[in-house]
């Protein structure tokens, strides 16, 4: 019925049907409070639409605004999940997203048009606190937003920073809140974590060491489910962050004779870097390896079916992916963007130390970059909530996120059984049904959370 309910809303922002009838047409498919869908306009390139409760109840005072750092959100789960709970939701792309296909775009741009965003639902009659959810990579977008919206220009001109921010990012208007719902450890940390330290020659994803192989047999992998030793492990790794700091210095170098007038362009140059594509399970020894980033370092709340909380230190229940090597395809493999593009979106410093284990990661400089959450949290005050999904790997994200979080007021949980999604995994299950309706038991937590009295709803919500 939710996916029923969705294809009605897209119908009427596309002008298929009015907005009316999805009122109509998604009550009388499963008696879902009525919603009303209106396409909004951000700018140039920048499509949003808004879903709010046909009758604006209490919880309609508060919007909350959803973007990605490149993915089409405009028919995202939270639009009309958080919608049918009661609250306005502004879901928009930015001017990088196409089609549910990711492209290349700098993120300094992103971050000024989710200010376009902000800005709107301010000025939005009833709209009394705005609160950013950001999911995935929209983690970085939400979190890079309200760090430079709270601590102006001079928050991402700070010295420690591979990336100065434009002086387009000054007088961003602050959220009154974030949510992370399973936001990874950044743009940044993802990129680094794609990175085939293989590679041996930067014009070619075809010359490979095969000691730094994770695919082969001899060096731990196994199709259903590998287990690396710790010495291939420690290597794997400590060629992993050489490599990532030798391609951000021939970035800079690549970028100081561009400013100079030397480059091969007056305005930017093509980095084109061979197995380091940071979508999906790419060249991560932890996606293959369930034993890494495997459980949590404290004991926290987590969400089992039907919303049933204990307080535990929380396994991942995830299987096992990604079984063949994309590196030596340019299309699938190599992260194909620009000099400029990979300074602010892709880069963050790392330590001789740098590696992750079986419960979290180390030696990366979290502030060394403004597109990484754990780094943004901490220049962060308003309230946070974070949230990882157990069906997944990106869900040890959100205690390292959580223990660097500035806030007073902020909030870590998990989801037994969740995907990255936040639907249920069923390939996870030891029994159908073992993790209920995650995507139900996901909103209720948020919705619960956005409306605790004093927090941005009013006292009688």
């Amino acid at each position: 019925m939710r996916k029923q309910r969705l294809k009605i809303a897209l119908l009427a922002v596309a002008g298929l049907i009015g907005t009316g009838a999805v009122a109509g047409q998604a009550a009388a498919q499963d008696a879902a409070p009525a919603i009303r869908t209106t396409f909004v306009h951000l700018g140039k390139g920048v499509p949003a639409v808004l879903y709010e409760p046909a009758i604006p109840g209490p919880r309609s005072g508060t919007a909350v605004f959803v973007m990605h750092s490149a993915a089409d959100y405009l028919s995202f789960s939270a639009c009309t999940e958080l919608s049918q709970r009661g609250y306005r939701v502004l879901c928009a792309n930015n001017s990088t997203s196409k089609s549910g296909v990711s492209n290349d775009g700098m993120l300094d741009q992103v971050l000024v048009e989710a200010g376009g965003g902000v800005a709107w639902l301010r000025k939005t009659p009833g709209v009394e606190h705005v609160v950013l959810l950001g999911h995935s990579g929209g983690g970085t977008v939400m979190s890079a937003y309200q760090f430079v919206a709270e601590g102006g220009l001079k928050a991402c001109h700070a010295a420690q920073l591979i990336w100065k921010c434009p002086d387009t990012l000054a007088h961003l208007p602050p959220a009154d809140g974030v949510m992370l719902i399973d936001s990874n450890w950044g743009l940044a940390a993802m990129t680094l974590f794609s990175i085939d330290p293989a590679v041996k020659d930067e014009a070619s994803g075809m010359d490979l060491d095969p000691r730094l192989d994770m695919y082969a047999p001899a060096n731990g992998f196994n199709a259903t489910g590998s287990h690396y030793p710790a010495s291939f492990t420690r290597e794997f790794l400590k060629a992993e962050g050489a490599r990532s700091n030798a391609l951000i210095a021939s970035a800079r170098r690549q970028f100081a004779a561009i400013e100079a007038g030397k480059g091969p362009y007056e305005d930017d140059a093509p980095f084109v870097v061979p197995g380091a594509i940071l979508l999906g399970s790419n060249n991560k020894l932890f996606s293959q390896d369930v034993g890494l980033m495997a459980h949590t370092r404290q004991a926290w709340p987590l969400l089992h079916a039907n919303g049933r909380p204990t307080i535990e230190v929380v396994p991942t229940v995830r299987v096992p992916e990604n079984v063949r090597s994309q590196t030596p395809s340019l299309m699938r493999g190599a992260l194909k963007t620009t000099v400029r593009n990979y300074l602010n979106n892709y880069a963050i410093r790392t330590g001789p130390d740098f590696g992750y284990d079986a419960t979290s990661v180390h030696g990366v400089d979290w502030t060394s970059t403004y597109a990484s959450p754990p780094g943004n949290v901490q220049g962060i005050t308003a309230p946070l909530l974070v949230m990882g999904m157990t069906g997944h790997w990106e869900y040890l994200a959100a205690e390292t996120i959580y223990d660097l979080a500035r806030s007073q007021d902020k909030t870590l949980t998990f989801v037994e059984g969740a995907t990255h999604m936040y639907d249920t995994c069923k390939a996870c299950e030891r029994h159908p049904g073992e993790f209920g309706d995650t995507t139900k038991t996901t909103y209720d937590h948020i919705a619960d959370w956005l409306a605790k009295p004093g927090r941005f709803a009013p006292a009688n919500d």
